[in-house]
C-alpha cells in the first residue's frame, strides 16, 4: 500500500503502533541522514528502540560487500524476525535495504520512505530488491513487497536539480509505455521544479503499481517497465565500470532515445512518433557522451540483460505513444544503428 504522508506523519505513527515490532533499524546514506532523517525522527512517535544504519551515497555502494556489512550489523545488534527496517532514501537505499531485509533470517519486515523523485515514482514501488554484481546492474536480488510505502513529497525540496531530473525520466517512461495522457501532460512541464512535478507523481505511482499488480514476477507485461533500460543499463554499467557513475535517470533518458529510434527501425512506430519522443526527451536531458564505449562493449552487456532468453536480447519497445511491446528481438544491424544514431545527435 502506498500512503501520502501528512505533515505530522500520523499515518506512519498509526502503522508503527498497530504492529508489534521488536525494534526499528533505519537505513540512510549520508545525504538522507543530514537532510531527511531529522524530519523523520522529529515526527516519528514510538516507544520502540531504534538504530541508525548509515552507508555512503552512490550506486557504487549497492554491492554484496555493503549488504554483508549490514547483515553483520543486524546480527551484532540482535535483530530478530520481528524487527522492522525503514529504508529512508533513494533507489539505492530502497533496493539495498529491501534486499538485506528480505534475506536476513530468511526475511524480516521493511517499509520504504523514498526521498527522491525516482524512488517515489519507480524504485520503491513493485517489490524488486537488489544489488549490483561487479558492474552489472541489479543482477542479484529478490521479489519482496515492503509492508508499506510512505511518500512525503516535501523531501523533494532537499534534492539537487539533477536528482529531480533523474526521476522525471521514469515518469516520462510511464507515460510512454502506458498512458498517453500522462505523457502529454508531462511534456507540458516547461521547467523542472518541485512544484511543477508534484502534481504528476500520483499518476506515475499508480501506473507503476498497476503494472506490478498484473505481473509481480515479471513474466509478461511488467517487462514493459524496462523500456529505455536495456541500452540505458548497459551504458550505466559501463560508466560505473569506468569509475564515472551517472544517475540512473540520465541513462534511462539516453536509452529511451536510442530505443525509440530502434522501435522505428523495427517498424513498431512511425518516424514521426519516434522523432516526437526523441525531441521531447532531449528537451530535458543533455547529450550523454558514449563515444568512449565501443559497440562490442555495449552489446556484451546487452547479452547479460536479465530479460534475455536463450542468449537472445529481449527489448521492451514502444508500439505507440502510450503502449509498449516486450520480448521483442531486434536485428543486430538495427541495434548498432540505434547506437550510431544516438552518437550522431552530439553533432546535430
Amino acid at each position: 500500500m502506498i500512503t501520502i504522508l501528512n505533515d505530522n506523519f500520523s499515518q506512519l505513527n498509526e502503522f508503527l503502533h498497530e504492529k508489534s515490532f521488536s525494534k526499528i533499524f533505519i537505513l540512510v546514506d549520508e545525504n538522507t541522514h543530514e537532510y531527511c532523517l531529522p524530519i523523520l525522527l522529529g515526527n516519528m512517535e514510538t516507544d520502540l528502540g531504534f538504530e541508525i544504519l548509515e552507508i555512503e551515497a552512490g550506486e557504487e555502494m549497492k554491492n554484496i560487500q555493503t549488504a554483508n556489512q549490514l547483515w553483520e550489523i543486524l546480527t551484532e545488534m540482535q535483530a530478530d524476525r520481528k524487527a522492522l527496517v525503514i529504508n529512508l532514501g533513494g533507489g539505492v537505499i530502497t533496493d539495498m535495504g529491501g534486499f538485506v531485509a528480505s534475506t536476513y533470517k530468511r526475511g524480516i519486515q521493511f517499509i520504504n520512505i523514498p526521498t527522491t523523485l525516482l524512488s517515489m515514482c519507480d524504485a520503491s514501488i513493485g517489490g524488486k530488491t537488489g544489488i549490483d554484481l561487479m558492474h552489472y546492474k541489479n543482477m542479484v536480488g529478490t521479489f519482496a513487497f515492503p509492508e508499506q510505502i510512505f511518500i512525503f513529497p516535501k523531501f523533494l525540496e532537499t534534492l539537487p536539480f539533477k536528482e529531480l531530473r533523474s526521476g522525471f525520466a521514469e515518469m516520462l517512461k510511464h507515460g510512454l509505455i502506458a498512458d498517453k495522457n500522462h505523457w502529454d501532460q508531462l511534456i507540458q512541464v516547461r521547467k523542472l521544479e518541485v512544484e511543477t512535478v508534484i502534481p504528476h507523481i500520483q499518476t506515475s505511482m499508480n501506473i507503476k503499481q498497476d503494472v506490478v499488480d498484473k505481473d509481480f514476477h515479471e513474466q509478461n507485461i511488467r517487462k514493459t517497465l524496462n523500456f529505455g533500460h536495456t541500452i540505458g543499463h548497459a551504458v550505466e554499467s559501463l560508466c560505473l565500470q569506468q569509475g564515472n557513475p551517472i544517475l540512473h535517470g540520465e541513462a534511462v533518458a539516453m536509452g529511451m532515445i536510442a530505443e525509440a529510434h530502434l522501435a522505428y527501425l523495427e517498424n513498431l512506430i512511425s518516424e514521426t512518433e519516434a522523432d516526437m519522443v526523441i525531441e521531447n526527451v532531449q528537451r530535458y536531458y543533455p547529450y550523454l557522451d558514449i563515444s568512449d564505449f565501443k559497440d562490442e562493449d555495449i552489446t556484451a552487456l546487452l547479452l547479460n540483460d536479465k530479460k534475455n532468453t536463450d542468449s537472445k536480447i529481449n527489448f521492451s519497445l514502444l508500439s505507440g505513444i502510450g503502449s509498449c511491446t516486450y520480448d521483442h528481438q531486434c536485428s543486430q544491424e538495427n541495434i548498432l544503428e540505434s547506437l550510431s544514431f544516438y552518437r550522431k545527435l552530439n553533432n546535430a
